[in-house]
């Protein structure tokens, strides 16, 4: 059931009862009243006017009758009085209502020798009148007195006033009714819908949806709560999707480390299988080398034969090196000094090429917790790779801090890398450059480095035009945890 419909019938419709009977038990109640002052006054009136008449009565003579019967119209609203004998006939009488009774109905009441009173109609007129018996001095009954007083006045309006006083209250409650019914809509109702409106949207999925907050104090305090409970929600929504894309990366990071562990257990069986015959193979072809009966000819490829022997040592050397758990030791380094080693290091390949190398810090120079042979071989390793791409003029460095986090962009303006390729770039032995020019385990070392650090590392489309990777590393042993 409607809230509306159930208030009309638990508190409009008991309240219209219990007035309704209220006020016909208050216009009863006055008419009653009036009535019986107006019988009370009748009874009053006759009584004293009997006991003035009865010695007019024994002495026979009209004269004191007539005036007796002439004051009784001094008293207000009396409009007859009469005097009867024994018989009921009348002896003399004033004013209106003679007939209201016959002689046998006098002749009754003188029997009964009591006072009795009654409403009366007569020529479309209603009269209350009295009868009483008149007695003398020593209480013989000589007769009868009528008091007549004509229905007049508020008691003659008592039905009228009933009736209008009806009418009035079904007027008054309807406006009431109407009243209750119009702040029911307007203050109740149409705030509950709009509310109502706000959460099924809400349960349709549209999270976004808020109450206005206006209208009564219990309305706004309710809309007030919803919002507060909605915000929330998607507070707590916002931290599951962060907390399961966290998840999701922490989960990427671990099957990289363990594709890295597996492949340096790999690495560890290949370079202990195949150390010791490299070893023989670059000893035997630099004893040869040495040799006077070759030629330069001959002496030529077994310099390129110990040379590629060497790249695979070092390609060797690198996978366990990958594939290697790692306990770093950290202290707390300058962010310049770092970007500063690693630029040195590359500047003999960047002034050939005129390459421009851009750095932008913030002021003051951040600082983080850090190895720093690692990091600047991080650096290296990015500035490096930047170099070595086709066609770069431009390298830029920029750094920026937020909360206990530090987010570093190396960036460049050459042709860039694939969108295809950006999930593989940190892969071993993927690489982009010829054969022969790259092992393809520089970005992978990088990775492992910054892994150990806590932080993370992804590639971009710079805005130069090239390749970005954008590096972020906690500042503290607790932003790492």
């Amino acid at each position: 059931m409607r809230l509306r419909n159930l208030i009309i019938i638990t508190v409009i419709v008991p309240l219209f009862v219990v007035l309704v009977v209220f006020s016909l038990v208050a216009i009863k109640s006055l008419e009653d009243n009036v009535r019986s002052k107006l019988q009370t006054e009748v009874e009053i009136i006759t009584r004293a006017l009997s006991t003035s008449l009865s010695g007019a009565v024994s002495r026979d003579s009209p004269t004191p009758l007539e005036e007796a019967l002439q004051s009784a119209f001094s008293f207000h609203r009396i409009y007859g009085a009469y005097v009867f004998d024994l018989q009921g006939r009348e002896v003399y009488g004033l004013g209106l209502g003679k007939d209201l009774f016959s002689p046998e109905e006098i002749r009754q009441v003188i029997e009964q020798d009591d006072l009795y009173s009654n409403y009366r109609q007569y020529d479309g007129w209603t009269y209350y009148s009295a009868i009483i018996p008149l007695r003398t001095q020593d209480g013989t009954v000589h007769g009868a007195l009528q008091v007549n007083r004509l229905n007049t006045g508020i008691e003659n309006y008592t039905g009228f006033i009933s009736i209008v006083a009806v009418l009035v209250f079904v007027i008054g409650a309807a406006g009431i009714v109407f009243s209750i019914w119009w702040g029911f809509r307007r203050y109740i109702e149409r705030p509950l819908n709009r509310l109502l409106h706000v959460m099924l949207l809400v349960e349709d999925g549209d999270r976004s949806q808020r109450a206005t907050i206006d209208g009564p104090a219990e309305y706004s305090r309710l809309a007030s709560g919803l919002n507060g409970m909605l915000d929330a929600m998607a507070e707590k929504d916002h931290d599951i999707e962060e907390r399961q894309q966290r998840e999701i990366e922490l989960e990427k990071r671990l099957r990289k480390s363990k594709k890295l562990a597996e492949l340096g257990v790999l690495a560890a069986g290949v370079a202990h299988e195949i150390g010791a015959p490299l070893t023989v193979i670059n000893g035997q072809a630099q004893r040869l080398a040495r040799r006077n009966v070759i030629g330069d000819e001959e002496r030529a490829k077994l310099v390129r034969i110990r040379g590629e022997v060497e790249r695979i040592v070092e390609i060797v050397r690198q996978l366990m090196e990958l594939g290697r758990q790692h306990n770093v030791e950290k202290g707390e380094l300058a962010l310049d000094r770092l970007i500063q080693n690693a630029s040195d290091l590359v500047e003999e390949e960047l002034e050939p090429r005129n390459i421009r190398l851009d750095i932008h810090l913030p002021s003051p120079t951040p600082y983080l917790l850090a190895n720093e042979q690692q990091i600047v071989q991080v650096l290296t390793n990015l500035l490096r790779n930047a170099a070595q791409a086709p066609n770069v003029s431009h390298i830029r460095v920029r750094v920026r801090t937020h909360d206990h986090e530090l987010t570093l962009y190396v960036e460049d303006d050459g042709p860039g890398i694939p969108a295809s390729n950006h999930q593989h770039v940190f892969d071993p032995f993927f690489t982009t450059k010829p054969v022969g020019q790259g092992s393809g385990l520089g970005l992978s070392m990088v990775h492992r480095i910054i892994n150990d650090h806590g932080g993370t590392i992804g590639v971009f489309d710079s805005a130069l035009g090239g390749a970005g990777f954008e590096i972020t590393l906690p500042l503290s042993e607790t932003a790492s945890a």
